[in-house]
């Protein structure tokens, strides 16, 4: 069994029930545990502005799933939740990522891990201290989550 963090986040219908509903989906995977969930958080869009504002939430969750599995099961879920790939950094109904999976370093064609844009955003990085088990948590090759936290401080994010 390995823990694994996850980002989720949704900007189109009504995104808290969405990502709500994600957890669920979440709590619902083969060979998985969800351990613990963050607080939801408004956000503004990152790329593209001229679109609504986005719900976004982490995950802690104990899983056997390989990595691929892992995001194989995720894409499922967002699948079934209508998304659409259209557009980079555009509006979704629902965006599920992994963001660490262990101690696991991994670069690969449809998965790099630690996720590589996790210390960069705020809509990750706060989500994401709710549900380490501490402030010092290392982001592998970055650091502590606890040091990135200020360099993203200006960024736009309210707890709901």
């Amino acid at each position: 069994m390995a823990i694994a963090y996850l980002a989720l986040g949704a900007n189109l219908g009504d995104p808290v029930a969405t990502v709500d509903a994600a957890f669920a989906a979440i709590s619902r995977l083969p060979h998985s545990q969800l351990q613990a969930r963050s607080a939801l958080y408004r956000t503004a869009p990152v790329g593209i502005a001229e679109q609504p504002e986005f719900i976004n939430a982490a995950a802690r969750i104990e899983t056997a799933l390989a990595p691929e599995a892992l995001l194989d099961a995720l894409l499922a879920i967002e699948q079934d939740f209508g998304r659409v790939r259209s557009l980079r950094n555009g509006p979704r109904t629902l965006d599920l990522d992994i963001l660490l999976y262990a101690d696991l370093v991994l670069d690969t064609p449809r998965l790099q891990l630690p996720h590589p844009r996790l210390h960069l955003r705020a809509f990750v990085l706060q989500p994401l201290a709710d549900v380490v088990p501490a402030a010092d948590f290392p982001l592998p090759g970055r650091g502590s989550l606890a040091a990135w936290l200020p360099a993203v401080a200006n960024q736009g994010i309210v707890r709901l």
